[in-house]
């Protein structure tokens, strides 16, 4: 497992520099380090977040965009008519909430369909593992470079304290 301060500290590494969202315990520590540090805006709605993201892009900052799988639905709009056809790129780090079908009940369609959902997206992603968390955000912010569109690190529980 990874804690939370090596996490955003890798993410910083690889020049993320702008953070948004909307919160989920999976990520608490992240999201707790990133306050303390006065580096995190909350957003009541993700798609509201990939709006802030893409203003940050304009401004010359490489943003993240952190939710639950639950809150790529609600973003697709957002995602496909805005990051995506104007090529604003954005590292979304999406909770994979209903995992393997584990989870509370509203997550588990979600949890199941996530990948294709990306795919059809025709969004890159990783799934994180906790020993080549350090390759796959490296990965992202290569992609994100030679893309310039949204790319996705798919978080499931247990990989980030």
């Amino acid at each position: 497992m990874v804690d939370g301060p090596d996490f955003v500290r890798s993410l910083r590494n690889a020049g993320f520099d702008f953070f948004t969202g909307v919160p989920c315990s999976l990520v608490k520590g992240v999201i707790a380090t990133l306050e303390e540090r006065s580096g995190y805006i909350a957003e009541t709605r993700e798609d509201a977040a990939i709006g802030l993201a893409a203003g940050a892009y304009m401004a010359g900052k490489q943003p993240v965009v952190i939710m639950q799988n639950s809150g790529l639905g609600v973003c697709l709009n957002a995602l496909s008519s805005l990051s995506l056809i104007y090529t604003l790129p954005c590292l979304l780090l999406i909770t994979w909430r209903g995992y393997q079908g584990k989870d509370a009940p509203e997550h588990v369609i979600m949890g199941k369909i996530l990948p294709d959902l990306l795919s059809a997206l025709e969004i890159p992603y990783h799934v994180l593992e906790a020993e080549s968390i350090e390759k796959s955000i490296v990965w992202a912010a290569s992609t994100l470079k030679q893309t310039s569109c949204p790319t996705a690190l798919v978080l499931p529980p247990g990989v980030i304290t």
